[in-house]
């Protein structure tokens, strides 16, 4: 038969693909009668049973023997199984920049299919778990959990339950990390309950180690012991290290916890020994943490300082700086070239649309020549009104997207990211990153809208606040106070409009002064039609502030309010109202400037 698929070799081999005698045999009578995709398809399977024996560098050669087989054979589906295999090998031992070149090749393979298959389908979710897994690498939990939600719809779509409880796993997971450990254990017991229903005692296995994982978290010993000594035994007759290692730490920890030191101290060295046996590097730091622990709750605070020395040069080792700016680079340069596509597509679609308007307007003109002209002069005239009016929507929207991203604020935010690399303070780097990436996100988005929601305009304004803020070492006193009486959500305002007017209060308000700083937002109900927004500063005054202007060598034009006025105004005809714009000097008591309010008042509906 030499069936082509691999749905159809997974059938025909089902009882027997456990085997690895069986399948051996197999594969030596495929290269025999040069069966191509029949040797692939097994030296993939024999290869996934080392890696689940930790056999890893076996598994690695026959699923790169297998994806070598494939590309000989042109079959796409076995080419991305093989990628995908090869990403979960590389993977389990910790070797990120390899495992993502895999799993993201996989993807794009796989993606390409115009009529994707039952198996391309779980093959590109496969791929999807796995970038996942490397947004965790990072720290990015939010994106990871986005990736295996995506997942899970696929999963759900084709009733795979292995599917389903792989990525409730790693969403609890993700959530155990962020600290949402109720949120952990929801996600950990679907898991299980799935791994119960297809019977798959490594799912079993895994899943009852991470809850213990959780109760020890909540301290609660007892409990964790429960799930983690009948694992000891399960967990080496699967034969996955990686996994018994784990557990053996864990149990470990328990002990420690309970002061039972002689059992405690067996246990994580036990699982530790594993881990280094059989490379894996993270489990290796994951017990070295454990003994540090461990030591000082001994009373021995030199052996733990050793220990935590140890697992701080693997921590180094696995999160190296390249690894994680490789990752970046291919995951962004992944979604850029998927947006690409995107925006060709869309193009291709204008074309054929505008190519209709022509040919329609073209036989109009024909059967009505005299309505037609005079019709086509109106239009003409028509559409230069309105290609004018459109042409300074735009140019306002533009030069708007031009002043909320000036290049002093980029280059200040990314020196500052650069600082903190130079500094290897890389928990402070990707926090940074996360809400410069997430500003520019907003900004660009915000951009290609005429309105958004009060909530997301404010969401924006004190991300940009807090970027700014670090910079100003955290001295400045920032706070939005809302009516009780307003839904934000309902309110809809220009996008992008309040920034301006912050920037100018941080740079020619507050940037000049020394001492106390503060900048206060409030949003208030004036009337019917009518909500006040109020900037307020206690900055050095817009006299200090010009004079100070006056006095630098280089004078930089401030068009930003300039431009939120134009907006605000063309915004304010849609809803047949005027809008305001006041900026009132504040005084002390003995006329010195103390600062100044910036007043908006907005028409809503």
């Amino acid at each position: 038969m030499k069936p082509k698929t691999y749905l159809s070799l997974d059938t025909e081999l089902k009882s027997e693909k456990r085997d690895t005698t069986l399948l051996r045999y197999f594969a030596d009578l495929c290269e025999k009668e040069n069966y191509l995709e029949g040797q692939a398809y097994a030296l993939d399977q024999i290869g996934t049973k080392y890696r689940n024996i930790s056999q890893f560098k076996k598994a690695a050669d026959l699923h790169q023997q297998a994806l070598e087989i494939s590309e000989k054979a042109n079959n796409i589906e076995l080419k991305v199984l093989s990628l995908n295999m090869l990403g979960v090998v590389y993977r389990r031992t910790d070797a990120i920049k390899t495992a993502l070149d895999y799993n993201q090749k996989a993807l794009e393979l796989a993606e390409e299919v115009e009529n994707p298959s039952h198996h391309i389908k779980r093959s590109i979710n496969v791929s999807l778990n796995c970038i996942g897994l490397l947004y965790r690498a990072l720290e990015q939990y939010d994106l990871a959990i986005t990736q295996f939600k995506r997942a899970l719809k696929f999963e759900e779509e084709l009733d795979n339950k292995l599917g389903l409880a792989i990525n409730h796993q790693n969403i609890g997971i993700c959530l155990e990390q962020k600290g949402d450990l109720e949120g952990a254990l929801e996600n950990y017991r679907k898991s299980l309950a799935y791994n119960e229903t297809i019977n798959s005692d490594f799912g079993r296995v895994l899943c009852k180690n991470s809850l213990a994982q959780v109760y020890l978290k909540q301290d609660m010993p007892h409990a964790a012991l429960v799930l983690l000594e009948p694992l000891h035994e399960q967990s080496k007759s699967i034969g996955d290290f990686f996994l018994t290692s784990s557990v053996f730490i864990n149990t470990g920890w328990a002990h420690t916890i309970l002061g039972n030191f002689e059992k405690a101290g067996r246990f994580i060295q036990d699982g530790l020994e594993m881990a280094q046996t059989h490379n894996m590097p993270g489990n290796v730091l994951y017990g070295y943490q454990k003994l540090s622990d461990f030591e000082r709750e001994r009373g021995n605070y030199k052996k733990a300082y050793e220990y935590y020395i140890k697992a701080d040069e693997y921590n180094e080792e696995i999160s190296s700086a390249t690894n994680f700016r490789y990752m970046n680079d291919v995951i962004v340069r992944y979604e850029a070239d998927k947006k690409n596509n995107q925006i060709s597509v869309l193009a291709k679609e204008n074309e054929i649309v505008r190519l209709r308007l022509r040919k329609n307007q073209t036989t109009l003109l024909v059967s009505a020549l005299i309505v037609g002209l005079i019709s086509s002069i109106l239009y003409i005239l028509y559409r230069q009104y309105q290609s004018k009016n459109e042409k300074r929507v735009l140019s306002l929207e533009q030069n708007m997207l031009r002043s909320q991203m000036n290049p002093h604020f980029l280059f200040n935010s990314l020196n500052s990211i650069k600082l903190y690399i130079i500094n290897n303070e890389q928990k402070n780097a990707v926090h940074y990153l996360n809400k410069f990436s997430k500003l520019v996100r907003k900004i660009l988005e915000a951009s290609s809208l005429k309105e958004i929601s009060l909530a997301e305009e404010l969401e924006t304004v004190e991300l940009y606040m807090n970027i700014e803020n670090i910079r100003f070492s955290n001295e400045i006193d920032f706070k939005i106070a809302v009516d009780d009486n307003i839904n934000i959500d309902n309110i809809k305002v220009p996008s992008l409009a309040l920034q301006p007017f912050l920037e100018n209060s941080l740079w020619h308000g507050l940037s000049p002064k020394n001492g106390e700083k503060m900048i206060h937002l409030n949003v208030k109900q004036k009337t019917q039609n009518h909500i006040s927004i109020e900037i307020i500063d206690n900055g050095v005054g817009r006299g200090v502030a010009e004079a100070n202007k006056e006095n630098r060598v280089l004078k930089r034009k401030s068009v930003g309010i300039r431009i939120t006025k134009e907006r605000l105004a063309n915004f304010s005809k849609d809803y047949q109202n005027n809008f305001e714009v006041d900026i009132v000097d504040l005084f002390d008591k003995n006329g010195v400037p103390k600062g100044t309010k910036v007043i908006l008042d907005i028409p809503v509906i």
